[in-house]
């Protein structure tokens, strides 16, 4: 097997403790690699790299063009690369080498590319209106050291997404990834070293969250927190990092709606819910796994629905014919069989799926068919809760009206989609969605240039785009006076006059 190392202060090094755990290969239940297991001592020892580069580094003071440029060069390098990534997060995640070559290769590349163009715009300083005595600008800065913990699903594309943006506007950061899927972002922490990013500026600490994580919100060191996972690891985020008011990023849990209208076209929306519900076995914070089905659609939309689901091949992540692969674990796979069981206990009727699967030749991998429930009502636990799993729970509604009633009637609002041939009808509902993103005849089509992120318990603030960019730099005002004389100043009449 092969052997993983930190990334600390611009050298790979084992963990102080000498601790490592197993990477295991979800397509068949086998370990494939070791990985050094970060705990306190490390997370204090890349906090104090981290400070030290951005407090007295080069980093933070060079101009956004020259930081674009090493940008562009970890680009490169994840290119140089991308065969060796491709199988590595396949392997790991247990997404399906079609996914890792279309999507999470593509997608790092794209981000670091985006936002080394949005660092070398050079608009770190903008005019404010003049007044009658004093000239005054803003000038956005690096907020300073940023911690950066990253889900198992997207194990390259969640670190791209927070080391880029992170860097881009000058901070440092130390990533600590999903202790099911470290291998990817321990190997974009080196392609960064070996792209010239200055030593301390990316650091990169796999272990477990309830230690290296817990370290590293509540570290002083540490100005700012960005997590993509769930709700609920966000609510704990967000009360540790309270006690030292660090500036938070958070990307949480979905539920999101797939709404089909009565003049959508069937056929394309039948593969577009099935896309946005089952890429990468539903293991996708904005799947769209709640689908609103207009009344009247049932007879012709259903029974496509149910055979091209029943007709995707489920086999192991580095099958080029698997369009599914397993999910991640053997207790997730429990999880997704105890919410399928709870929805038939609630009165849902399994049209498809609904069960484990075996693959021969990997019968100790974690597969699960992918499952539609019909008969869903709103308020059921599979159509509240989010799954995180290859589930699909149909709801039917009489209008536009209901559909966004229902829609929303949710805790979540990270995403959702609208199935239409006419579009102004389409965009009426989306605006009315509470959500972060909305798709209109689509699904997935997340772009580094566009604004992602979350309403309610789905997240706070936003990733990608010009936007996202900003959420890792401060703003300061800077004020000049140009009255030249006290006398012309209230502070003088007020106070000293």
């Amino acid at each position: 097997m092969a052997d993983y190392q930190l990334v600390t202060g611009g050298a790979l090094s084992d963990a102080a403790s000498g601790e490592t755990f197993e990477s295991i290969d979800p397509s068949d239940g086998t370990p494939f690699a070791t990985v050094a297991k970060a705990g306190v001592e490390d997370v204090q020892r890349a906090t104090e790299a981290a400070r030290k580069a951005f407090d007295e580094g080069p980093w933070p003071r060079m101009r956004g063009r020259d930081r674009a440029k090493a940008l562009l060069a970890v680009a490169d390098g994840i290119k140089k690369h991308a065969e060796e990534l491709t199988e590595l997060e396949a392997r790991d995640s247990g997404g399906t080498i079609r996914k890792s070559q279309r999507a999470d290769i593509a997608m790092a590349i794209s981000t670091f590319r985006t936002l080394a163009e949005l660092a070398g715009r050079e608009d770190d300083e903008e005019p404010l209106p003049r007044s009658a005595i004093s000239y005054n600008y803003v000038r956005r800065e690096p907020i300073g050291v940023c911690a950066a913990i990253t889900p198992w699903n997207f194990p390259l594309q969640m670190a791209a997404w927070k080391i880029a943006p992170a860097i881009a506007a000058g901070n440092t950061v130390i990533l600590k990834p999903a202790s099911y899927t470290p291998i990817s972002s321990i190997e974009l922490g080196t392609i960064c070293l070996e792209a010239g990013i200055p030593e301390g500026v990316v650091n990169v600490l796999p272990g477990p969250g309830g230690e290296a994580g817990e370290a590293l919100v509540t570290s002083p060191l540490v100005d700012k927190v960005t997590f993509t996972g769930s709700t609920e690891v966000g609510v704990r985020i967000m009360q540790l990092a309270a006690g030292t008011v660090k500036k938070l990023t958070l990307e949480l849990g979905g539920k999101s709606p797939s709404i089909v209208l009565d003049d959508a076209d069937l056929d394309y929306a039948v593969e577009g819910v099935l896309w946005g519900v089952f890429f990468h076995q539903g293991q996708v914070c904005s799947a769209g796994t709640r689908l609103f089905l207009q009344r009247g659609l049932e007879d012709a939309f259903l029974p496509a629905l149910t055979e091209k689901a029943a007709a995707l091949k489920v086999g192991p992540a580095l099958d080029p014919a698997s369009q599914m692969g397993p999910v991640i674990s053997a207790g997730q796979l429990e999880t997704v069989e105890r919410y399928v069981e709870l929805g038939v206990k609630e009165g849902a009727e399994v049209a498809a799926g609904g069960q484990r699967v075996t693959v021969e030749g990997h019968e100790g991998g974690y597969y699960h068919a992918p499952t539609i429930l019909t008969g869903v009502d709103n308020s059921m636990t599979v159509a509240q809760e989010e799954i995180f799993g290859p589930v699909l729970s149909v709801i039917p509604f009489d209008d536009d009206q209901e559909a966004v009633r229902l829609a929303n009637d949710s805790m979540y609002g990270l995403a959702g989609a609208v199935w239409s041939g006419t579009v102004p009808r389409a965009v009426k509902i989306a605006e009315a969605l509470r959500t972060g993103t909305v798709w209109i005849n689509d699904y997935h089509m997340i772009n580094p240039r566009y604004p992602f992120g979350g309403y309610k318990r789905s997240g706070v603030g936003r990733e990608h785009g010009s936007i996202g960019f900003n959420e890792y730099r401060e703003v300061k005002h800077i004020h000049v006076d140009l009255a030249g004389e006290r006398k012309n100043h209230p502070w003088w009449d007020t106070l000293l006059g």
